[in-house]
């Protein structure tokens, strides 16, 4: 039984392997028509991706063929502009070449026919110079044999003079030097009569050209600058709201009028006159201080030695502000720029300041004007006119304390502060305490005598008029053959009377420059001074 089971089951096994042989050969074969389906499929997907992957490429390379060829098309029209554009300029060049050749073909043709002509001119005055040398020649002869004539002519004439002096001086019964002496003190003085009479002649064309001149230059600035009376005093008045006022200007026992006049320098002048005091100084800065302060303290109305000093000090440095601003406006108003700030103060300080009567900043700004307008019409530099013109007396506003000519004080601070040196020049030398080097000095120092001589312009004092005109006559009756002198017109003239017997018409003249000179080496005074010399000659007699 074991050994049928066995067998059993080894045939079932065999036929077992046998049908799964069978069975996975039916598979297999399935699995390979399958697979053979798919990669049939797959070649045939593969061949269509190709053929799409080769079209992309041919239409990828289409287009860059395209855009190749047009980057080529492009380049070759940016090439053929070029080269286009270059022959033009090459065309145009040779065409300016051969205008250019022409042009001096042309000149050159010019200059030859012109070289042409020189040289047949060169030839005739050659010609000319031959003929005339000829002359020369000729006349050289002609001039020796004369020579010879005139020596053989001289000896016989030294012999008849010879003579002719030996009979003169038995005749005049003088000696040869005697005679020689008297011939030359006659020439001598009709030398000087001839040199007299030229120098007057060429005197009165000198003046009469400089003085009309010089008449339009100045007579046209004074008519383009209108200028106000200037003069100013020492006082000041302060208006009061009633008589009860005064009091509290006061104070009890004085103490606050003692305070206020301690505080500003400046007397107050408390007096009769209704509803009114007086704030006398020499010092404008400080009165006008004063004045605004006591203003400032009416209105406010507490008045007491704390009140008046806190004022004081404020109005001060409210005015010295006020100071910068007023000489950037005198700046700004004459056009003149990059002025140092120092020299600015002083400008301002100038306002606060007086020469004669007369506001130093207003006479400042006049003579600026002037200046400016002169050198205009004489073509001189405007600018350093002007500037020159503005700080000429800046010099009255320094410190009293630094000693010295207001002209060299200005000239020192505009040489610190980098002024231009015509403009320093022309500060120091206004006054002539140094040498004027430049016109613009000369301009200045003309504008600021007619700035200073105008009408009503200054004040001066009965001493010092008085003392002028006796100077301006002893002066005058220093030189010899003067008989009397007579100042006139406020000094503006003087009338010099001369002895007819020992000064002539000629040397009349010649007198009064003179006169002129000195007094303009000598003295210091507005304006000009007229010279009249009057020479008069009486003669008189008596019928019995």
């Amino acid at each position: 039984m074991d050994t049928i089971g066995i067998i059993i089951t080894v045939v079932a096994s065999i036929a077992g392997f046998v049908v799964g042989y069978f069975i996975s050969v039916k598979s297999g074969k399935q699995h390979i028509t399958m697979a053979e389906t798919r990669a049939r499929q797959i070649a045939e997907d593969a061949e269509k991706q190709a053929e799409n992957l080769k079209r992309e490429k041919l239409l990828e390379l289409r287009d860059a063929e395209i855009q190749q060829k047009r980057m080529l098309d492009e380049e070759h029209a940016r090439r053929k502009e070029k080269l286009l554009t270059i022959e033009r300029q090459v065309k145009t060049r040779e065409e300016n070449i051969e205008k250019n050749l022409s042009k001096k073909l042309e000149i050159a043709t010019r200059r030859e026919k012109e070289l042409l002509v020189q040289q047949k001119e060169a030839q005739k005055k050659s010609e000319q110079i031959d003929e005339k040398l000829k002359q020369v020649e000729q006349s050289r002869r002609q001039l020796e044999s004369i020579k010879t004539t005139i020596d053989e002519q001289k000896s016989r004439v030294d012999t008849i003079v010879s003579e002719q002096n030996h009979r003169l001086e038995r005749i005049s019964g003088m000696s040869r030097e005697d005679a020689k002496k008297f011939l030359i003190e006659n020439m001598v003085n009709d030398a000087k009569l001839e040199c007299a009479q030229e120098l007057k002649a060429v005197r009165d064309q000198l003046k009469l050209d400089a003085k009309r001149e010089a008449q339009r230059v100045i007579v046209q600035a004074i008519q383009r600058t209108a200028s106000d009376h200037s003069v100013e005093t020492t006082v000041s008045v302060v208006n009061l709201a009633s008589e009860d006022m005064k009091g509290r200007i006061i104070g009890r026992e004085g103490r606050n009028i003692r305070a206020f006049e301690a505080a500003t320098g400046i007397d107050v002048i408390v007096d009769d006159t209704p509803e009114a005091v007086i704030i006398s100084g020499f010092d404008p800065f400080r009165r006008e201080v004063a004045k605004i302060a006591l203003e400032r303290l009416m209105q406010d109305g507490r008045i007491h030695p704390a009140r008046i000093e806190e004022i004081v000090d404020k109005v001060r440095k409210e005015l010295e502000e006020e100071i910068v601003r007023v000489g950037n406006n005198a700046c700004l108003e004459l056009g003149i720029n990059n002025v140092h700030s120092e020299i600015v103060k002083l400008i301002g300080k100038m306002k606060y300041r007086s020469s004669y009567g007369q506001n130093v900043l207003s006479h400042s700004i006049e003579v600026a004007y002037l200046c400016g307008i002169m050198a205009r019409e004489l073509g001189l530099d405007v600018n350093h006119a002007k500037r020159a013109g503005l700080m000429h007396d800046m010099g009255k506003c320094v410190d009293r304390n630094i000693e010295g000519p207001h002209a060299l004080l200005g000239f020192e601070i505009a040489k610190r502060y980098k002024e231009h040196p015509v403009v320093c020049n022309a500060i120091g030398a206004h006054h002539e305490d140094i040498e004027m080097e430049t016109p613009i000095a000369v301009l200045v120092q003309a504008a600021d005598a007619i700035s200073g001589a105008r009408p009503g312009a200054r004040r001066e004092s009965l001493e010092a008029y008085v003392k002028r005109l006796e100077t301006l006559e002893t002066l005058a009756r220093s030189f010899e053959g003067v008989a009397k002198t007579y100042a006139i017109q406020a000094g503006r003239e003087v009338r010099v009377m001369v002895e007819p017997d020992r000064v002539d018409d000629l040397f009349a003249d010649q007198l009064s420059h003179d006169i002129a000179n000195k007094i303009q080496q000598e003295m210091e005074y507005p304006g000009q001074i007229k010279v009249t010399v009057i020479r008069e000659r009486r003669s008189v007699s008596f019928a019995k």
